[in-house]
């Protein structure tokens, strides 16, 4: 229990929708006193975490950081490579809605040619799979461990999210798409009942269809410090274009291919899409500056494989395709 918490600390937004979700007219102390979450005037912890508007007042471990970087691994002082932040420390319902947007916001989209010969758009991962994992982690942390928060590291080829705490009770590495176990229970019940969280296992052995369905290596689970939960998803950029990208591998040459870094083969699928592409049309697809874009499409020309259009460096109608075509 909160003794430094009251009635008047919960969200008026999250308590309505609650009370929807469960069909209820009740007062909100009604309903909080019925399901545990006021005892004695003050709100329980599952309580402050779920319904208060600052549970940071309270616990101010209780929040998720998102991190989008440029890379594949963090840098530091004047290589500090993080592109965008963000902190969301509200009640868990906003706090869990916040986050999937932000991170929606940070995801690239990639083309693939389909067995029909048409570009196909698909998303870096299955939303499935990271979105589980952000609630896993947030329904399933050890919020006894003060100091540390939930981690979601969004990197070029991957995506990490860390949560405190070890695996709960009886849940190993080995066994957790099969056993069923959650660490807090009261959240992961209330959790269920706005339609997010599934039985632990459920949710995991779901990832990892979905990350194969995407052409994607399995999901990785692992407890890197010993106190730690940590899922990692990686994008496969290189060799999902390689999968499936076999008329282009055919019109530049496999060797030609395998050369490319992930933005010219980005910048490449997006001219078999289009025919052609501009500098800042490319910076906006990849979501990154024109500093790497541009970098891309002069590397392709370079090698032969994209045509520069323009009358000068300064040209605003200059754009690029591919060798031989207009």
């Amino acid at each position: 229990m909160q003794e430094r918490s009251s009635i008047g600390d919960v969200d008026p937004e999250v308590m309505a929708r609650y009370k929807a979700e469960l069909g209820t007219e009740a007062s909100d102390e009604q309903v909080l006193r019925s399901r545990g979450f006021l005892q004695d005037g003050h709100l329980t912890n599952a309580g402050v975490l779920l319904f208060s508007e600052s549970p940071a007042r309270f616990m101010p471990w209780a929040r998720v950081c998102v991190i989008r970087l440029d890379g594949s691994k963090m840098e530091t002082g004047r290589r500090l490579n993080i592109v965008k932040d963000r902190t969301f420390d509200g009640p868990l319902p906003k706090t869990i809605d916040g986050a999937k947007e932000f991170i929606s916001s940070q995801l690239r989209e990639f083309q693939y040619l389909g067995d029909d010969g048409r570009f196909k758009v698909i998303p870096e991962y299955p939303e499935f799979a990271w979105f589980e994992g952000l609630v896993n982690a947030v329904t399933h942390r050890d919020y006894a461990m003060s100091g540390d928060h939930i981690r979601v590291m969004m990197y070029d080829d991957r995506l990490e999210i860390t949560s405190p705490g070890k695996l709960p009770n009886i849940v190993t590495l080995e066994n957790m798409k099969y056993t069923r176990w959650s660490r807090n229970p009261t959240i992961a019940r209330t959790l269920v009942e706005f339609g997010w969280v599934r039985e632990l296992n459920e949710g995991v052995q779901r990832i990892y269809d979905e990350m194969a369905s995407f052409f994607l290596r399995e999901p990785t689970f692992s407890e890197p410090n010993g106190a730690s939960v940590r899922l990692t998803l990686e994008n496969s950029a290189t060799s999902r274009v390689l999968r499936r990208g076999d008329t282009i591998a055919s019109d530049i040459g496999e060797d030609a291919l395998g050369a490319l870094g992930e933005y010219e083969l980005a910048a490449l699928q997006y001219v078999y899409g289009r025919g052609r592409v501009t500098a800042r049309e490319l910076t906006d697809h990849l979501g990154r500056s024109v500093k790497v874009s541009r970098p891309a499409l002069k590397s392709l020309v370079k090698k032969g494989i994209l045509d520069w259009h323009g009358n000068s460096a300064h040209d605003p109608s200059q754009y690029y395709s591919l060798h031989g075509s207009k």
